[in-house]
Parts: C-alpha cells; sequence; structure tokens
C-alpha cells in the first residue's frame, strides 16, 4: 500500500512532462517596514546543547557530481558535497549521519547569499531536482547559489528503503477501498508489513528523521555554508518544512519564500480530507474543461473504477490496471492543467476496456522504470511523516469518517478516508505531534504563495499558515491558478513578485492577487 497523495513539486513536474512595498535590509532579509516581534518561544532558539566546532567548522569538499542510478550527472555549473550532521540532535556529539548536497554558483556578481530549496514529499531528492528546477529559476541564480541537499532519509542521505521491487508490484493488487472482510483483513496486514520492512531496513534511522530533525539540518547547512541568515523557497511539503524551521530560529529568517502551502492546523484526519476536497475541485474543473458537467463527469468515473475494482483491465504489458492503480493513473495529471489531455485519453482508453494509459501515468507517479524498479520516495515519505504524526485513527474511527468524506469526494473519498488508518497502522516508532508548531513570532516577513486550484495543498491552507506564523510575518500571495505550485507556472505576476522579494527584498501588500 502507498499512499495516494504526494506533496511534492516534483509530482506536479512530472505531471506537466506527461503532457506597495520598501527595500530589503544589507544583510538580505525581506523588510517592509513591519515592526518586530518579540522572541518568546524557548523553542526558538534552536538546541539546548551547544554544537560542537567539528560540526560548525567543518568544510564542504565541492567537487563534480557522479550521475545516479536512474539519471545522468548534471552539467559542469553543478557541485556536490557532503555534510556531515547528528544523528540524534539530542546528542549532537554522537554519532553523524551524511547528507548530500547540490549547488550551483551565483551567476551575477551582486551575490546575496545561499538559496536553499526543498521540494517537498517528504521523500523528494533535492540533489536530483535541483539541476533541472533551476533551469526556470536563471533570474535567482544570477544573485544566489542554488542550494538543495537530500534531507535525511531520503535519496543519497540513507535513503530508506522498505520493501523490494516485486513485493511493491504484489502490494498494486492490495485493495485500498476494503469492502469486505477479507479485503481489510489484507489492506492492514500490507500496512504492518511495510512498517516492519522499514523497521528491519534501518529502525535507528526511523527515530531521527523527523521535520524538527531536518530543520535544525538547515540551520546547521546555513552556518556551514557562511550565511548569516536563512534565505529558503520551500515548495509543497517544504513549506511545512520552512515554518518548522521559522519557529525554531525565528532570528536567522532571510528572504523566505513558501510555495504550494500546507495547513498547518490540520491533523492527519484534517490533511486527508483537505486533500479529498482540493483532488475534487481539480477534477471537477478537468470535467468542465472537457464540456461535462462535474457531477455527471464524477459519476462516470466512479462507475469506471468500480468496474475496475470488480475486474481489474487488462493492458498492453501482463499487468493488470487494478482500483489501485487506476486511481493513481487519474491523479498524477491532475497536479498539471498541461496534463489534462493526457488525461482524457487515459479516461476514454480505460472506458474501451485498455488500462495501459492509466497504467504509464501510475508509473509515472509511483517512480517505477521500464525495468520494473521503483524508486524509494514514498517510502521515505511515510517514514519522515509516520515519525512526524502521532495520531494513529482506528479501523472504527475510520469507518465513521468515510461517509464524510465520500461526500466530499465520491472519487478520492473512500482512499483518502481509509489511508487515515492504513498509513501508519502499527507503525513500529511513536509519532511526535498532532500539527506542527510553526509561530515565528520576531520573524522577518515570509512570502506564502496560494494557488486557488492546487489539489494536493489546497489553498485554504495558505492563509491558515499565515494566521499560524503570527502578526507581521506572514504574507499571502494569491495566484487564481491550476495544478500544484505556482512560481514557474506561466504566470508573470506571482513570477515578478517573486522575484521582487528575494532579490530586491521587496514584500507585497498581504493579500495580493494575481489573476493570471
Amino acid at each position: 500500500m502507498t499512499r495516494f497523495v504526494q506533496w511534492s513539486a516534483v509530482a506536479a513536474a512530472a505531471a506537466l512532462l506527461a503532457s506597495g512595498c520598501s527595500g530589503g535590509s544589507s544583510d538580505g532579509t525581506a523588510t517592509g517596514g513591519r515592526p518586530s516581534g518579540t522572541d518568546s518561544s524557548a523553542a526558538a532558539a534552536g538546541p539546548t546543547k551547544p554544537l560542537p566546532s567539528s560540526l560548525t567548522s567543518q568544510k564542504l569538499d565541492w567537487g563534480p557530481c557522479e550521475g545516479a542510478e536512474d539519471s545522468p550527472a548534471p552539467g559542469e555549473e553543478w557541485q556536490c558535497a557532503t555534510l556531515k550532521a547528528p544523528l540524534d540532535w539530542g546528542k549532537p556529539g554522537g554519532s553523524t549521519i551524511d547528507l548530500a548536497l547540490i549547488r550551483t554558483k551565483a551567476t551575477g556578481d551582486d551575490r546575496i547569499g545561499s538559496l536553499l530549496f526543498n521540494f517537498g514529499g517528504p521523500g523528494s531528492s533535492g540533489v536530483s531536482t535541483m539541476p533541472w528546477y533551476a533551469t526556470g529559476a536563471a533570474a535567482l541564480g544570477k544573485r544566489y547559489d542554488l542550494v538543495s541537499w537530500d534531507p535525511r532519509g531520503v535519496g543519497a542521505s540513507e535513503g530508506v528503503r522498505c520493501r523490494g521491487d516485486k513485493e511493491i508490484q504484489a502490494s498494486e493488487s492490495v485493495d485500498i477501498t476494503p469492502d469486505t472482510p477479507a479485503e481489510e483483513t489484507a489492506y492492514f496486514r500490507d500496512a504492518a508489513a511495510f512498517g516492519q520492512g522499514c523497521h528491519k531496513a534501518d529502525g535507528t534511522l526511523m527515530a531521527h528523521v523527523s521535520t524538527t530533525d531536518t530543520a535544525r539540518d538547515m540551520d546547521l547547512l546555513r552556518q556551514v555554508l557562511g550565511d548569516r541568515k536563512m534565505h529558503y523557497f520551500g515548495i509543497s511539503y517544504g513549506t511545512e518544512l520552512g515554518g518548522v524551521y521559522a519557529h525554531l530560529f525565528p532570528k536567522t529568517v532571510g528572504r523566505v519564500i513558501l510555495d504550494a502551502v500546507v495547513d498547518p492546523t490540520a491533523d492527519s484526519a484534517g490533511h486527508a480530507e483537505n486533500q479529498a476536497r482540493g483532488f475534487q475541485r481539480a477534477l471537477n474543473n478537468y470535467l468542465e474543461s472537457t464540456g461535462q458537467g462535474a457531477e455527471e463527469g464524477t459519476r462516470k468515473v466512479v462507475d469506471l473504477l468500480k468496474r475496475i475494482d470488480a475486474k481489474p483491465l487488462p493492458t498492453s504489458s501482463d499487468r493488470k490496471l487494478t482500483e489501485t492503480l487506476a486511481l493513481t493513473g487519474l491523479i498524477r495529471p491532475l497536479y498539471s492543467e498541461a496534463s489534462w489531455p493526457t488525461l482524457t485519453g487515459a479516461l476514454a482508453a480505460a472506458e474501451r476496456g485498455d488500462g495501459s494509459e492509466l497504467l504509464a501515468l501510475a508509473d509515472e507517479y509511483n517512480d517505477r522504470d521500464s525495468s520494473g524498479h521503483y524508486g524509494t520516495g514514498s517510502h521515505s515519505q511515510r517514514v519522515i511523516s509516520c515519525l512526524d504524526d502521532k495520531q494513529r485513527p482506528t479501523v472504527e474511527e475510520t469507518r465513521k469518517l468515510l461517509p464524510r468524506f465520500e461526500k466530499v469526494s465520491p472519487v478520492f473519498g473512500p482512499m483518502l478516508g481509509w489511508d487515515t488508518a492504513g498509513w501508519c497502522h502499527d507503525w513500529p516508532v511513536a509519532g511526535q505531534f498532532d500539527t506542527p508548531e510553526v509561530s515565528a513570532p520576531g520573524a522577518a516577513p515570509i512570502l506564502l504563495v496560494g494557488n486557488t486550484g492546487d489539489p494536493a495543498t489546497p489553498y485554504e491552507g495558505t492563509r491558515r499558515m499565515a494566521d499560524e506564523l503570527g502578526k507581521h510575518v506572514g504574507v499571502v500571495l494569491t495566484w487564481k491558478g491550476e495544478g500544484h505550485s505556482a512560481y514557474g507556472k506561466g504566470s508573470d505576476c506571482v513570477d515578478s513578485t517573486v522575484n521582487a522579494y528575494l532579490l530586491e527584498g521587496t514584500v507585497p501588500k498581504d493579500g495580493k492577487v494575481c489573476a493570471s
């Protein structure tokens, strides 16, 4: 079983491939004539134990990047290095973990510093994503070193693999909307087996990959890079990470962009319901773009899924399109409006009895290559999120949620409802919080970019994040668009506002709206 919905810019990019204000301060912090708050948070100072100089004074050995198993090495303008961070931030002088880094140096003379990127997930590899993302961020690369990393437990930073390719493929036949006691038993047995596989692979690391751990890694990286302030671009889950960082280290917040904002007030069931609503909204918009009514089109999709649940569709390979894979293939193109025509073709083929196109979309989403090898991003996603989230809804509690979820989204509600109980079922490590703490009194203004058509991180979370960050901190920029995230998606208004903030420190008026 795999969680269906990713908070990830990588998912959005792959979907696309399938088809007044004042100046900045002298230290690069964004300013807008806003009064400074007071730092009353005991946690804001970061770790209570001082870091050893072996960590804070380490020298990064930047050199040529090597190609990964599934991707070639980036161009010679890119450099890679390894940062050592404490395995356990409660024992900063103890064992360390290696974190893989990547950067390209600023191309202009008027350098501000480093701009650190996190692309979401959790579980997305910054090392593999940064080079292609940078092609759409050339303006930022003139004044910043563009830097990213694989967070702990991800990719080249001791990424966790919880099961092998054959087990992953077998799990695709598990019904993620169980209708019978036997299907329920299989569903929760598969969930428990996944957690056991993660624990067997690296049970020690599982307890030290939380969002808080990664936020502390970020501040260590800031120090080692020689930056007085943290300049940061977080996308999707990266917005939650950015909020946690701002809470822990408000005084070092520089120019921070949070694009495709996660709702920090939602618990696990709340996030699932938000995403059911967001993806149903995106599906409705897609259906209306094809000339169908949203209600009529939704009914057709539900009927198709029921038929596939009863009898999986044949494909051009020896694999069948199950309901699980059909849902996955359906959601993939909803991350980007440019991929809607691909969805039209895939649904038409499925109606004719051919599941090949939806299967191909599902494989893209699941990071499965033509040889049958799967990536581990979803493994990292689960290990990180189940350490963060201490809620473990029971089967009985989930059953009570299902009618509400199905009302919110007849297509995605049942799957996301069951996911509230299945995702961290019988997890071997306890979770840490109900909702993340992101209050950041005293932090510089943080620009939050919300897309009204975002399916994975629904727009409503943007204002909630701003409220939680606190007065004079969160500044909201709204784009009336479609797809996941906003920057670099075709809106000159969004791009110019974000660039002015990051490059000149110009903070827009809170509530600015970009219609296109």
